[in-house]
């Protein structure tokens, strides 16, 4: 299965930079919103996860612009799961504009399974539920 997550919101005034457009340092925290709402819609919650004691923090991040976003844009956020492993996983981003669905930012962040004293975890051993769930999530090109 090749699950897609959609998220949605509005541009804020407090989001945008003095040439008017979203500023680079907010899109992070919709890549968050996005990754949240796609764990929450795969049937478990960060909090929940938190709760088992997995952790995921970001190990490494990345983003493209293409076009600039502005104050009261509509923008829908894809989230997929693009890899998982027993130690790692990543997500990719895409952002668009709506109504025309305009491909405005692409991102990525890549996460590792750890522990709460922050040790790593092997989440196929740990939690074989979790992992099973996510790798059912994981996306694959048709």
């Amino acid at each position: 299965m090749s699950f897609v997550s959609k998220s949605y919101l509005t541009v804020r005034y407090a989001e945008t930079d003095m040439m008017g457009i979203v500023h680079h340092s907010r899109y992070y925290p919709w890549f968050e919103v996005a990754r949240t709402d796609f764990i929450k819609k795969s049937g478990i919650s960060y909090t929940e996860m938190e709760n088992m004691g997995i952790l995921l923090p970001l190990t490494e991040t990345g983003a493209k612009y293409y076009y600039g976003l502005k104050y009261e844009d509509e923008v829908e956020i894809e989230c997929r799961l693009t890899k998982l492993t027993v130690a790692r996983c990543e997500f990719t981003y895409e952002v668009y504009k709506l109504p025309e669905r305009k491909l405005m930012t692409t991102g990525r962040t890549a996460h590792g399974f750890v522990n709460r004293e922050f040790m790593p975890i092997n989440l196929k051993k740990s939690h074989p539920d979790v992992w099973e769930k996510l790798s059912e999530l994981v996306y694959k090109e048709d």
